[in-house]
């Protein structure tokens, strides 16, 4: 026996919004790395170039498609050109979110509204349109990336709740379609990272007497943040046959945050 797993996505395409950096672009990688042919769904444009030469970097096929998660047609139009160039779609990763921080009694309701129709909205029109193709084909995996910041409330000075409502719904969503499609071959779950090193929080990161900071590492008891590929395990686990019999879970990895 090896003394290590290795997952095999050889000939599988692979959709992953929001990859044109951070996690999502690890996340994309990582996949590549096994063989899978990669799609990137997002709306940096300017940031698809260097992506994509990452993700080729692995010998596979990689497809940028401009895509706002948020508007249905768009959604449907990417899911149309994924079947029309791959035939089926194997797995779908919803990585694409935004945040915003504003207290509750000063947050407007437009910026209330864009967080959840990316974050929440997004992700469902994602699974709605890729789900429908993979029920056709007879199967399919969905991990959606929620957060930990789903399951608590993150200490001030971040005052973010509907960023944190938005990805409590993802985890509910997830256990929705998980139950709705777990006999008709697709598993759903969802992975709910930790503070991590992005380019959103990179430069924060680097002030290391920012209150905010100092919450995130004194609150984590591995005493750091993590790297975006460090999400990229769980991905492939989730997405691979070893974990045949698991669906409408969620794990958070997050350097024991949520365990205190």
């Amino acid at each position: 026996m090896s003394d290590s797993v290795k997952f095999d996505f050889s000939g599988k395409t692979v959709i992953v919004t929001g990859a044109e950096r951070g996690i999502g672009l690890e996340l994309a990688r990582g996949f590549a790395k096994c063989g899978a042919n990669i799609v990137i769904a997002g709306i940096m444009d300017e940031e698809f170039p260097n992506a994509e030469k990452l993700v080729k970097e692995y010998g596979v096929d990689c497809t940028c498609i401009h895509t706002d998660v948020s508007d249905e047609a768009s959604v449907k139009r990417l899911a149309a050109l994924v079947k029309e160039k791959y035939g089926r779609i194997d797995i779908l990763v919803n990585n694409a979110g935004i945040n915003k921080l504003a207290p509750a009694e000063a947050m407007p309701l437009e910026v209330w509204q864009r967080i959840l129709s990316v974050n929440l909205t997004g992700t469902f029109l994602m699974c709605r349109e890729v789900g429908s193709i993979m029920l056709e084909q007879g199967g399919g995996n969905i991990v959606n990336i929620a957060s930990m910041s789903g399951l608590i409330v993150n200490p001030l000075p971040q005052q973010q709740c509907a960023y944190n409502s938005s990805k409590a719904g993802v985890i509910m969503l997830t256990k929705c379609l998980a139950n709705e499609w777990a006999k008709r071959g697709i598993r759903v779950n969802a992975i709910a990272p930790g503070f991590t090193r992005t380019p959103l929080t990179r430069k924060r990161l680097d002030t290391p007497d920012d209150p905010a900071v100092k919450k995130w590492i004194g609150g984590t008891p591995m005493g750091r943040v993590a790297e975006p590929e460090e999400m990229v395990g769980l991905a492939l686990y989730f997405a691979s046959d070893l974990s045949s019999f698991t669906t409408g879970t969620y794990l958070p990895v997050d350097g024991g945050y949520t365990c205190l």
